[in-house]
């Protein structure tokens, strides 16, 4: 038998799956810990995490993997790694790690970003790296050039939170094109290294670990990993990625048209294009897709929206939490309420700064409130259409640079498990929407066997991967949905305009 292993180091947990590479078939899944991973933040605005706890972690879910799956390690073929995203982790020539990781959600870089776009100057950085410097991993490297010398003088290398992993586990420093575009370090122009970037910056090129392919034998596990891992020795690990993009092969989006979207405490909708283009007030990301070579070239295009099941999970421990509902109940409740919640209309921005509107926060906010008509029903389906409809204006973004919408894929998770949900955001984008039992781990295990070339390519890779739930676009709901968003566009208008 061959078996995949495929790991998702996340900022809350870490997930592990052994896959059976025949069929697709999960032998075994497992996370570590049982609580949210601590994020340590000294300041406000500061969010960092030790690596070394990841890796703690990583060991612990293995474990969990071989009590409840017997296997022989010898089969486990390949090893396939997603991370958070943007993360920063530096180490020493003996490969210590040297400090905390700054981790995505830190925003202490974010004067640092801006001033490097005036510096080099807004239009070569989106002509050229598709987005703005920002506070990405870049411009919290220059952070700690500029508040600790004494640490940045001695690091050796710089990582992101999945080439760390990959370092316990091979011995050896190495990074992606995917990875070095999620760090604003990789020229599009130049399908290479942003050299201009760590110029501004005054960043060694030394400091950047050796790039490989997303999909290649990266590495071979050592001997001493082996043993803290349980697993064999000369195990191939063949696959990394951000959290977003792995999301997307786990979906498998990878041809331009495919959508993917995540609607968990934050929403996420990752699209793929063949063309070089960008948003000029950059708000979404564009990234190196996993699947990206120069000659078939494949760009991430991601939209984040903060507030997204946040706000029903605040709904339901703030506003529904006398009557114990829970969210399945929630969901029959808005349900009762017609399309528009008869003129109820939530902006879902109360969970910080909206890249989509510009990094402005304007907050959540209530409108049209009407103490005789609007009982509690209301509030809960306003809040999935305001979930929704925030969505659909990022996708409008998205649309002006050329993506087309045709299939959407996510997880059968999270928000996609309200009916009214997943026909709502069906009906407003008109996209036929398949939903699948998969995760971030499971597409590193698949990743995996795509870069140890165990699959030919891709389409042997989603073997077993098979839609559980397709919700086509409600042609009768249409017209109603469509005066409903542009009731809640003309609130958003009043609102930032008064932001």
């Amino acid at each position: 038998m061959t078996l995949l292993l495929g790991y998702d180091v996340g900022s809350s947990s870490i997930k592990a799956t052994l896959m059976d590479a025949g069929t697709g078939k999960v032998l075994a899944a497992a996370s570590s810990p049982d609580k949210e991973l601590e994020i340590i933040a000294k300041q406000l605005g500061w969010a960092e995490q030790q690596p070394d706890v990841w890796w703690e972690h990583v060991k612990a879910a293995t474990q969990k993997i071989k009590a409840k799956a017997k296997f022989d390690a010898g089969d486990v073929q390949a090893i396939g790694i997603s991370y958070q995203m943007h993360g920063l982790v530096v180490v020493d020539k003996n490969n210590k790690v040297m400090r905390p990781s700054i981790i995505w959600c830190d925003s202490r870089a974010v004067q640092i970003g801006e001033q490097a776009a005036e510096d080099i100057g807004q239009e070569k950085c989106l002509k050229r790296l598709f987005n703005l410097p920002g506070n990405f991993t870049a411009s919290k490297l220059k952070w700690v050039m500029e508040n600790e010398p004494d640490v940045y003088s001695r690091i050796h290398q710089i990582m992101l939170p999945g080439d760390y992993i990959a370092m316990k586990m091979t011995g050896e420093i190495k990074t992606t094109p995917s990875g070095l575009s999620e760090g604003i370090m990789w020229d599009f122009e130049a399908d290479g290294l942003a050299e201009f970037v760590l110029d501004n910056y005054g960043i060694s090129r030394e400091l950047i670990a050796e790039t490989v392919p997303t999909f290649c034998v990266q590495g071979e596990l050592a001997k001493e990993a082996a043993a803290e891992l349980g697993l064999a020795a000369g195990t191939a690990v063949s696959y990394r990625a951000g959290d977003q993009p792995n999301n997307a092969l786990s979906l498998s989006v990878l041809e331009p048209g495919e959508i993917a979207v995540t609607a968990g405490t934050s929403g996420v909708v990752y699209g793929v294009s063949d063309r070089k283009n960008y948003d000029r007030r950059s708000r979404v990301n564009v990234f190196v897709h996993v699947n990206h070579s120069a000659s078939n070239p494949r760009y991430g295009v991601l939209l984040c929206l903060n507030g997204t099941g946040i706000l029903n999970s605040w709904l339901k421990h703030n506003f529904v939490a006398g009557e114990g509902l829970d969210y399945e109940q929630m969901n029959e409740l808005a349900a009762q309420v017609p399309v528009g919640s008869d003129g109820l209309v939530i902006l879902p921005y109360g969970n910080g700064a909206e890249r989509t509107l510009e990094n402005r926060n304007i907050g959540a906010s209530v409108h049209g409130w009407n103490f005789n008509v609007h009982k509690k029903a209301h509030f809960l389906r306003a809040a999935q259409e305001g979930i929704v409809f925030a969505l659909n204006y990022g996708l409008g973004i998205m649309r002006d640079m050329g993506i087309e919408l045709t299939t959407v894929k996510a997880g059968n998770a999270n928000m996609f498990l309200s009916p009214l949900f997943a026909e709502a955001f069906a009906t407003v984008t008109e996209a036929t929407v398949e939903l699948y039992n998969t995760d971030g781990s499971q597409g590193a295990a698949r990743g995996a066997g795509i870069g140890a070339g165990i699959y030919k390519g891709p389409e042997e890779a989603f073997v077993g991967l098979e839609p559980v739930k397709t919700i086509e676009p409600n042609q009768t709901l249409t017209s109603s949905y469509q005066q409903a968003y542009q009731s809640w566009q003309d609130v958003l208008r009043q609102s930032e305009r008064s932001n």
